[in-house]
């Protein structure tokens, strides 16, 4: 009997990517963001939700990837302080498409082979594309990327 794995899977520039659902804490949509002065290019600011200043990250510049126009169903997936060292935080995504559960046997876990730098746990087969393939969902590792980001800074 296979094991699940619960997920979020959300769109940054017509990519579907996928993170675990248990260090996200709520998904909200896009509200104004207060930039921060001289911060650096993937934190796109700071919001108050419900009286918490939450940190906003450009989740597309901390994965090198384009920059997305402004979505129109932009949202925001706000991360369990426990995910960001008790750091209130937010990511910006393009849209959140659904919570899936997904059986171990529909996930390629990335070995390493690929890269040591990619933020990929693995890739998820899911549903259909267009053309009748599995559609490809990119698990990323949003634990390496705040860790990757917190060792930054701190040097």
């Amino acid at each position: 009997m296979s094991a699940f794995k619960d997920v979020v899977q959300f769109e940054i520039s017509g990519v579907q990517y996928a993170l675990d659902i248990q260090i996200a804490r709520e998904i909200v949509e896009m509200i104004p963001i207060t930039p921060v002065p001289r911060a650096p290019d993937h934190i796109a600011g700071i919001i108050n939700l419900r009286g918490e200043i939450t940190n906003i990250l450009n989740l597309n510049q901390l994965m090198g990837l384009s920059a997305s126009g402004t979505a129109e169903n932009g949202k925001i997936i706000v991360l369990v302080p426990e995910a960001a060292n008790g750091s209130n935080l937010g990511l910006i995504v393009d849209d959140v498409r659904s919570v899936l559960q997904v059986s171990e046997e529909d996930i390629d876990m990335m070995d390493g082979s690929v890269s040591k730098e990619a933020y990929v746990k693995g890739i998820i087969k899911s549903g259909r594309d267009n053309s009748g393939n599995k559609a490809l969902i990119i698990w990323i590792d949003i634990s390496k990327i705040l860790s990757d980001i917190l060792t930054d800074k701190n040097n």
